[in-house]
C-alpha cells in the first residue's frame, strides 16, 4: 500500500508492508512525530538523511528512510 505524506513542505511516498498489524493512521501519526522529532534534535547525519528523503518505507516498527544517496539511507524506530 503507498500514501503521501507532507514533510518539509514536500510530499514523501510512504510504502506500507501488507503484514503490518498496526493501523495505518497509528503508524503514520508515529512516523510524522519521530520525524519532527529527529529533524529538529537528531544528529547531523540523520538530519542529512531527512534533509534529502525521497521516501520512506515501513516494515514492522521500522521506518527504512531513502534518501537521494543510498548512503545516507538510514533505519529509524517508530516504537
Amino acid at each position: 500500500m503507498r500514501t503521501l505524506i507532507f514533510f518539509q513542505d514536500k510530499k514523501i511516498p510512504v510504502y506500507f508492508n501488507t503484514e503490518n498489524k498496526q493501523p495505518v493512521q497509528k503508524t503514520l501519526k508515529l512516523l510524522s512525530s519521530a520525524l519532527e522529532t529527529k529533524i529538529n534534535h537528531g544528529k547531523r547525519a540523520l538530519q542529512k538523511c531527512l534533509n534529502t528523503l525521497i521516501s520512506i518505507e515501513i516494515i514492522g516498527s521500522e521506518a527504512i528512510l531513502h534518501s537521494i544517496s543510498e548512503n545516507d539511507t538510514l533505519a529509524l524506530s517508530l516504537y
